[in-house]
C-alpha cells in the first residue's frame, strides 16, 4: 500500500524521522503538501545478519539508534571475528552521527536518500560495497550499488515512484581491513568537515602483503560522496609497504583537488585531512597485520614496520573511549569581612568594616534560588508568558544587501496574506523617533534611505499568528541600488581608513628609546582574534501590552530595563513614565542583551502603541544570530622589547576592532582592551592605540569581558614571541614580570593595591605540579610523533567598574510585610548568574532573618528607575551595597521595636506597623573615587577601576597532529574572589566562564562573506545557527578540572569583602589556546621547524593541523594564496 501511495502521489515526500524535512520547511521555505511516514511499515523494519554470508540487512525505516544497538550486540557476540570489521566502521560513525535525539528517529534510508555530500554513513556504505534495494509499485525490485547511487549534488539514481526498501552491506573477510574517519569542528553533534572510509583486502605473498582490493570513499571533498579512483589504482596489486604510500598520496592529491573558493572553504585543510586519513589507515592496518602474526600465525609474512613513535598515528579521539571526567572545587568559608553602608558607618562612607565575625547566610554555598524550577522547566521566560486577549505577532523584514540605497519597499503582497494586520516601516515613524543608539544616535529602528549591512530592519509585519507574520515578511518586495565598495573586515577598514570616532591612546614612558637600546631583544608581530556569538539559550524576545492613557508594559529578555523603557518611549513619542519594563529572568545574556534587545522591544512597542493591541516578538535563532552582533573581532599589531634577562622593557601596540556598521559600545570596549593590554606584567614603557573599524556587517556589541580578553590575549601573544627569542619558557618570562603585591602602577597610572598575583602564581604552579608535568610532557612528545601535548600557565587581572563614571550607581527597594517576610527589588537583572540569590543572602544577613523569608520577584522600571545595565561584573558590588543601605535604614527604624520584642523580628515588625513606622526603604549606592577622562593628559585621566579581580589557570592539552583534533586533559583554576558571597555560585561562574573562553579561543568561529571567504556572498552572515556555529559541548570539558578560591584575601572595596566574578575568569580559557600552541610547537620541531610562529584565534582543528608543518600539510598549504587559514576579523 505504501508503494501504491507513492505511485499515486509521486511528488509526496517520504519521511522517517522528519529530521531533514523539518529543516527544509523551516529554513529553506520548501512546501510539501503531502508527506507520507514510513515508520509503521513492518516490511521496512527488517534488521538482521544473513546467517550464510554475514551480510547486514537494514530495512528502509530502521532508525539509526536501533541500527547502532544491533551492531553493538552483534560485535559483542563475536568480538574478534573478521566479519565484524565492517560493522565496527559503521559503529564508529554512528557513535558521532548527529545527536541521540536525532538517531532515535532518523532512518538510515532517509540519510542515504538526502545525498548529503558530508553524510557520515555514505562513505562507509560505499567503501564496503553496499547496495540498495529500490521498490516501486508494479515493478520488480531494483538493486543499485551505493557507489553508483549519487549522481550529482543532492541527486540520486531513484525514480519519483521509487523508495529505498532495504540496504545490504556485505561482510568483510579474512585479511580485509576497514576503517572510518571523521573530523569536524566539534566532536559532539557536528557535521563532518571531511569524512572517509578506507577498505583494503590483502593476501600474503613472498615479499610481504599484496593489495588485492582497495576501496575508498570520501565525504566533504566534492558535491557528492566520491571514490578516489586514482588512489585505488595506485595501490591495486602493489605490496603493502611504505614505498607504495608515496605514490598513493600523490594519487590521492590528484583525486581530490579543491580550489580555494570551494564551498565551505578550508581547501588546504580538507586535502590535508584526506592525506592524513590515508597515513592513519596505513599505520592501523600494518599494526593489525603484525597482531595477526603474533596472535598465532607465525607463518604469515612480517607486517610493514611501524616505529614506536609512529604508533600514535593510529589513535583517534573519535574511536577512543572518553575518559570519565572528574572535578574538584576547593574553597573556604571565612569569618568576618562584613561591612557597613554609609547609613550606619561612623565615617559616613560605604565599605566601613564591622567587628562582627558571623557572616551567614552571606558566604554560604547556597543553591541558586531558581535552580530547581529551571531544571524542571517550570521557570517562565518571555515566550512562556500567556498571550493577552487579541495578541498579535510580529516579524521583521530585514535587509538583504550589505550597502545599498533603498529604492522602494512594497508590502502589498504581504498585506494580502490572511491574518496580516499591519506593516510598519520608516515612513510610519518620525525621523527623530526613528533614531537610537546606546552612545551615539547613529542607528535607525527602520532603515529609511540606505542599508549598511545585511540584517538591518526595514519593516515589521504584524499578524494574528507568528506563522502568518513570518510568511508575509518574506513577501515584502525591496528594491535596492548597490552603493560603492564594501568594507567587510578590519583589513578593508585599514585600507580605506574607515574608522569610527577618535583613536584612543595611552602612553607611559619612552617607548622609542627603550626599543632602540643596543641590548634589547625586540620582536614584532601580529595576531588576529575572531568574534564570538553569545548563543544564549533564550533568543531575544519581547511582549508589549498597551494600557490606558498611552501606557505600555514591556515584558522582555534584556540586561537593560532602562534603555528598553527609554527607547520604546522615544519610538512611540510618549513620556518615559508611561512605559514600564518588567524583567523576571533571562535565559542567558553574556552582554548580548545589554543594548541590541532594544531593536526588538522598541519595534514591538511601536506596533502595540499604534494598534492598541498586545504585540509579541520571539526571534528565531537564525535571525537572532544574524542581527544582534557578536564579540568584536580584533587585530593586534605589536613591537615588544625585553632585556637579555627576560625583564620587559617596552610595548608598542596597535589594536583594531571590527565595530560593524555602528558605534554601539565599541568605544568603551576598545578602551577596556587597552586597559588590559598589560595583563599582569610590569612594563616600564608603553604606548597603546585603539582603532574602531566601521564595516558593512552587523554592529558588534558587549560580550563577557567587554574587550578585556582581547587585550589580554594579545599581551600573551607578544610575551610568548619574546620568550621564543629569549630561548626561555613562556612561564619563566611571565613569572619574572608579574606585578608586585603593593606599589606597582599600570600604564594607565592606577596604583595596584594588595595585588596577589605573585602569590597566586606560586601556589598554582605548585598545586598544578607544573614543573613535573612539563617534564612528563617533553617525554611524551619525544615518544609520540603524531600526538603532542602542551601545558601553559597564565595569570589574569580584570578591572571592576564601568569605565563610564555615571553608570556606577545603583538603587534598591526593600519592603517588609507584616508577616515578617521581605520583598526586595533592585536594578540588576537575573540571567542565570545567581545575582538574586546573592542579594537575598545580603538582605537576610543585614536584617538578621532566614534567607527563605526574602523574595525577589522581578526587575522593573516602576520600582527601581534609571538602572544601569547588568554588566561589567559590578552588579553584586553595586546592588549589594544599595540593598545594604536600604536594610540599614530599616534596621535603624526597627531598633526600638526589636529591643522590646527581645530580638524577635516578626514581633518587632508587627509592633512597628501598628506604631505607623515606615517599613519600606529605598537604598542607593555610587562607586567612590573612580572616573577616567580620555581627553586629559595620561597622568591626569583618573582612576578607571574600583579594584581588580585576579586569577590564574594551568591547562594541559593533547592534540592529534594529523587531524588537528584537541582534548583538554586537565585544567587547574585559581581565582581570588576575596570573601565570596556564595562560593557555590562563584565556582559555577568560574567553570562556565572558563569553558566559554575555551569556546572563543579554540572552537567558535563567526563567518561573514568577505575576501577571506570567497565562497560566500559578500556581506552575508554564514554562521546563523547551530549547524554552522559550534559552542563547546560536554565532550570538550577538561577530563580533570580543579577550581580553587584563594584564601585570606579580603577585598575592602566591595560588598562584604568579596570580589566580582562574572567576567574575570573568562580569559583563563585562553590557557588551552597557549597549551595547544605549545603542542603545535612540538609537532613543528619534529618537522624541522623551529622559532616563532603565529596562530590566530580561534585555534580550530584546521589551524592546529595546518600549523603543524609536516610534509602532508605543507604540500597543500604551499598552494594557498594566504599564509594562514582564513578567518573573519
Amino acid at each position: 500500500s505504501l508503494l501504491a501511495l507513492k505511485r499515486a502521489l509521486p511528488e509526496a515526500k517520504l519521511i522517517g524521522g522528519n529530521s531533514e524535512v523539518g529543516i527544509e520547511t523551516k529554513f529553506k521555505h520548501l512546501h510539501y503538501p503531502v508527506m507520507i511516514s514510513t515508520a509503521a511499515v513492518p516490511e521496512l523494519q527488517q534488521l538482521c545478519l544473513d546467517p550464510a554470508t554475514g551480510a547486514l540487512v537494514v530495512g528502509g525505516a530502521v532508525t539509526l539508534a536501533r541500527l547502532e544497538h544491533f551492531i553493538e550486540m552483534s560485535i559483542s557476540e563475536q568480538p574478534q571475528h573478521e566479519r565484524t570489521r565492517g560493522l565496527r566502521a559503521i559503529l564508529d560513525m554512528l557513535h558521532w552521527f548527529a545527536s541521540t535525539q536525532i538517531r532515535n528517529v532518523a532512518a538510515l534510508a532517509g540519510n542515504i536518500a538526502t545525498a548529503s555530500p558530508i553524510s557520515d554513513l555514505n562513505p562507509v556504505l560505499m567503501a564496503l560495497g553496499a547496495s540498495l534495494t529500490l521498490g516501486a509499485a508494479g515493478a520488480a525490485p531494483r538493486e543499485v550499488l551505493v557507489r553508483e547511487f549519487f549522481k550529482k549534488y543532492r541527486t540520486v539514481d531513484m525514480k519519483p515512484e521509487e523508495m529505498i526498501c532495504s540496504v545490504h552491506v556485505p561482510a568483510t573477510s579474512k585479511f580485509e581491513f576497514v576503517k572510518s574517519f571523521k573530523q569536524c569542528k566539534r566532536r559532539d553533534d557536528d557535521i563532518s568537515i571531511v569524512n572517509a572510509c578506507l577498505r583494503v583486502r590483502l593476501s600474503p605473498v613472498a615479499d610481504g602483503w599484496r593489495v588485492d582490493e582497495f576501496h575508498s570513499a570520501f565525504g566533504g571533498m566534492a558535491p557528492t560522496t566520491v571514490r578516489a579512483t586514482r588512489l585505488e589504482s595506485a595501490l591495486q596489486g602493489k605490496v603493502w609497504a611504505e614505498a607504495s604510500m608515496e605514490a598513493a598520496h600523490a594519487a590521492l592529491a590528484e583525486d581530490l583537488p579543491l580550489p580555494e573558493n570551494v564551498p565551505g572553504g578550508m581547501a588546504a585543510y580538507r586535502q590535508t585531512l584526506a592525506g592524513s586519513y590515508l597515513l592513519k589507515f596505513y599505520t592501523m592496518v600494518s599494526l593489525e597485520l603484525a597482531a595477526e602474526r603474533l596472535g598465532g600465525a607465525p607463518d604469515l609474512p612480517p607486517a610493514p614496520a611501524v616505529t614506536a613513535r609512529d604508533v600514535s598515528a593510529t589513535r583517534s579521539f573519535l574511536s577512543e573511549p572518553h575518559p570519565i571526567t572528574s572535578g574538584a572545587q576547593r574553597f573556604s568559608v571565612p569569618s568576618g569581612g562584613l561591612q557597613r553602608s554609609s547609613v550606619s558607618a561612623a565615617s559616613g562612607k560605604d565599605h566601613e568594616p564591622t567587628e562582627e565575625t558571623e557572616r551567614a547566610p552571606v558566604g554560604q554555598p547556597l543553591q541558586h534560588v531558581a535552580a530547581l524550577s529551571q531544571c524542571t522547566g517550570e521557570a517562565q521566560y518571555v515566550d512562556d508568558l500567556p498571550s493577552h486577549r487579541d495578541t498579535l505577532h510580529a516579524a521583521f523584514v530585514l535587509s538583504a544587501r550589505p550597502h545599498a540605497r533603498l529604492v522602494a519597499v512594497n508590502a502589498s503582497k504581504a498585506e494580502a496574506v490572511p491574518g496580516v494586520v499591519a506593516f510598519f516601516s520608516a515612513k510610519d515613524i518620525g525621523e527623530k523617533e526613528n533614531k537610537w543608539g546606546p552612545a551615539l544616535y547613529d542607528e535607525e529602528f527602520f532603515r529609511r534611505d540606505t542599508v549598511t549591512s545585511t540584517g538591518q530592519p526595514i519593516g515589521l509585519v504584524v499578524a494574528d499568528t507568528q506563522e502568518a507574520a513570518q510568511r508575509a515578511a518574506t513577501l515584502v518586495e525591496v528594491q535596492y541600488e548597490d552603493l560603492g565598495d564594501l568594507v567587510l573586515d578590519i583589513k578593508d577598514a585599514i585600507r580605506t581608513k574607515n574608522f569610527l570616532g577618535k583613536v584612543l591612546t595611552q602612553e607611559d614612558g619612552d617607548v622609542d628609546t627603550a626599543l632602540k637600546a643596543p641590548d634589547a631583544v625586540v620582536v614584532e608581530g601580529e595576531i588576529r582574534l575572531g568574534g564570538q556569538e553569545h548563543f544564549y539559550l533564550e533568543t531575544c524576545s519581547a511582549h508589549v501590552v498597551p494600557g490606558e492613557n498611552d501606557e505600555l508594559t514591556i515584558y522582555t529578555s534584556t540586561q537593560t530595563p532602562m534603555k528598553t523603557q527609554k527607547f520604546a518611549a522615544s519610538a512611540c513619542g510618549i513620556p518615559y513614565s508611561k512605559v514600564v519594563c518588567r524583567m523576571k529572568r533571562m535565559g542567558g545574556g553574556f552582554g548580548g542583551k545589554e543594548t541590541r534587545t532594544v531593536i526588538i522591544s522598541s519595534a514591538a512597542a511601536l506596533a502595540a502603541h499604534r494598534l492598541r493591541r498586545p504585540v509579541r516578538i520571539n526571534l528565531d535563532r537564525d535571525v537572532d544570530m544574524w542581527i544582534t552582533g557578536t564579540r568584536h573581532p580584533f587585530y593586534g599589531k605589536y613591537r615588544a622589547a625585553a632585556g637579555p634577562d627576560g625583564l620587559l622593557r617596552a610595548l608598542d601596540l596597535e589594536l583594531y576592532c571590527n565595530a560593524g556598521f555602528s558605534m554601539d559600545l565599541t568605544e568603551p570596549i576598545i578602551g577596556r582592551a587597552l586597559f588590559h593590554s598589560d595583563n599582569c606584567y610590569k612594563i616600564p614603557n608603553v604606548r597603546v592605540k585603539g582603532y574602531m573599524c566601521q564595516t558593512n556587517t552587523a554592529s558588534n556589541t558587549a560580550f563577557r569581558g567587554f574587550g578585556g580578553p582581547q587585550g589580554l590575549i594579545v599581551a600573551e601573544a607578544w610575551l610568548e614571541h619574546l620568550a621564543t627569542e629569549l630561548k626561555m619558557r613562556p612561564e619563566e618570562v611571565r613569572a619574572k614580570n608579574l606585578y608586585a603585591f603593593e606599589g606597582d602602577r599600570t600604564h594607565f597610572f592606577q596604583t595596584l593595591e594588595r595585588c596577589p598575583v605573585q602569590r597566586m602564581w606560586k601556589e598554582l604552579a605548585e598545586s598544578s605540579e607544573l614543573a613535573a608535568r612539563a617534564v612528563g610532557i617533553e617525554r611524551f612528545n619525544a615518544e609520540n610523533r603524531w600526538r603532542k601535548r602542551g601545558i601553559a600557565l597564565l595569570p589574569t587581572k580584570f578591572g571592576i567598574s564601568f569605565t563610564a563614571k555615571f553608570m556606577n550607581q545603583a538603587g534598591a527597594l526593600v519592603h517588609i510585610y507584616t508577616d515578617g517576610t521581605v520583598l526586595v527589588t533592585h536594578g540588576g537583572t537575573e540571567m542565570g548568574q545567581g545575582l538574586h540569590t546573592k542579594m537575598q543572602q545580603v538582605t537576610a544577613r543585614a536584617l538578621r532573618i532566614p534567607v527563605e523569608d526574602v523574595h525577589i520577584r522581578e526587575t522593573a522600571t516602576d520600582t527601581v528607575p534609571n538602572s544601569s545595565p547588568t554588566a561589567a561584573s559590578a552588579s553584586s558590588d553595586m546592588y549589594g551595597m544599595a540593598i545594604l543601605n536600604a536594610c540599614e535604614q530599616l534596621n535603624e527604624r526597627l531598633q526600638p521595636y526589636l529591643e522590646k520584642a527581645g530580638g524577635n523580628f516578626k514581633s518587632a515588625v508587627h509592633a512597628a506597623f501598628f506604631d505607623r513606622c515606615d517599613l519600606s526603604a529605598h537604598g542607593f549606592y555610587k562607586t567612590p573615587d573612580i572616573g577616567y577622562d580620555w581627553t586629559k593628559p595620561d597622568q591626569e585621566r583618573g582612576r578607571p577601576f574600583n579594584y581588580f579581580t585576579y586569577g590564574a589557570a594551568c591547562a594541559e592539552v593533547e592534540v592529534d597532529a594529523l587531524t588537528g583534533d584537541m582534548r583538554i586533559l586537565r585544567a587547574d583554576l585559581l581565582m581570588d574572589l576575596g570573601n565570596s558571597l556564595n562560593p557555590a555560585i562563584d565556582v559555577g561562574q568560574i567553570e562556565g566562564a572558563f569553558m566559554q573562553g575555551v569556546g572563543w579561543t579554540m572552537i567558535e568561529e563567526t563567518m561573514w562573506g568577505c575576501d577571506e571567504f570567497p565562497w560566500l556572498r559578500p556581506g552575508t552572515c554564514h554562521t546563523r545557527g547551530p549547524g554552522t556555529y559550534k559552542i563547546p559541548s560536554f565532550n570538550d570539558v577538561p577530563i580533570d578540572m580543579r577550581v580553587t578560591l584563594l584564601k585570606d584575601s579580603a577585598n575592602p572595596n566591595a560588598i562584604h569583602s568579596s570580589r566580582a566574578v562574572g567576567e574575570p575568569p573568562f580569559f583563563l580559557g585562553a590557557s588551552a589556546f597557549f597549551a595547544a600552541r605549545a603542542a603545535i610547537a612540538a609537532a613543528r620541531a619534529d618537522a624541522g621547524l623551529t622559532g616563532h610562529f603565529t596562530v590566530d584565534s580561534p585555534l580550530t582543528p584546521e589551524r592546529i593541523r595546518m600549523a603543524c608543518g609536516d610534509n602532508i600539510a605543507s604540500k597543500f598549504a604551499a598552494k594557498c594564496s594566504r599564509p594562514r587559514p582564513s578567518g573573519f576579523w
